[in-house]
């Protein structure tokens, strides 16, 4: 007896492993039968030479639902979720985020090959909870939990890359503008000591610079990455 084929439905049914690979194998100058055939064989999780044994009309059927699965994406944060017997939640509040977690998943997050890291950084196991409240493991090393991050739905992972970078930039453009003010109080050999602690060698026109610098990197790496096949 022929063996029932698994679609999924929902993004929460396709892990962030599977989404990774496919990000790995899927070319931009694929034709759009071969970026079918790799969908459908990463999805479903069949052989590619098993994606060819497939009547026509199946295929067909299958790729129209995967196109509204990506469609009815809900952008919305998902906080908590389980995986493998542990219960995960989102940082409660990112805006007071250690610098070292902030690095971290921004690093991870610029390359869809390294976001279980980012991940690993954003959800830790809770340790504490009271209804909508709850509270998570102190922050280590974004290896900790890695590689289970793998296997946590896609959903809850753009969810939190979305969630992330929104809220980053915001945060970003709020400190600039904080320090740019606090700049104007300090008088030059506050400046100078600054300057020096950051290797520069301008004294205040050279942290203004240093500030500006960073302010356009920090932008211009802050970006959606690419979600092929997700409409947001």
């Amino acid at each position: 007896m022929e063996a029932k084929l698994y679609i999924p439905t929902d993004l929460s049914e396709i892990t962030l492993e599977q989404y990774q690979y496919l990000m790995k194998i899927t070319n931009v100058k694929d034709e759009e039968e071969i970026s079918a055939r790799k969908m459908i064989s990463v999805l479903c999780k069949i052989p590619l030479s098993a994606v060819l044994k497939l009547e026509v009309s199946s295929v067909l059927d299958i790729t129209s639902k995967f196109s509204k699965m990506f469609e009815k994406y809900d952008q919305q944060l998902i906080h908590r979720f389980k995986l493998a017997g542990t219960e995960f939640g989102f940082i409660p509040h990112l805006e007071s985020m250690s610098w070292g977690e902030y690095m971290d998943a921004e690093k991870y997050m610029s390359d869809w090959q390294s976001m279980h890291n980012a991940m690993s950084v954003l959800f830790r196991p809770i340790v504490k909870a009271k209804g909508d409240k709850y509270s998570i493991e102190e922050y280590e090393s974004s290896i900790n939990y890695a590689e289970v991050m793998k296997g946590m739905p896609l959903n809850v992972a753009i969810s939190a890359n979305v969630f992330f970078w929104t809220l980053g930039a915001e945060l970003l453009e709020g400190t600039m503008n904080f320090l740019a003010e606090q700049m104007k109080e300090m008088n030059q050999e506050e400046k100078e000591i600054i300057a020096k602690e950051l290797n520069l060698d301008k004294g205040g026109d050279g942290i203004q610079a240093y500030m500006q610098q960073q302010k356009e990197m920090s932008q211009s790496s802050m970006k959606l990455l690419n979600f092929p096949f997700i409409k947001l």
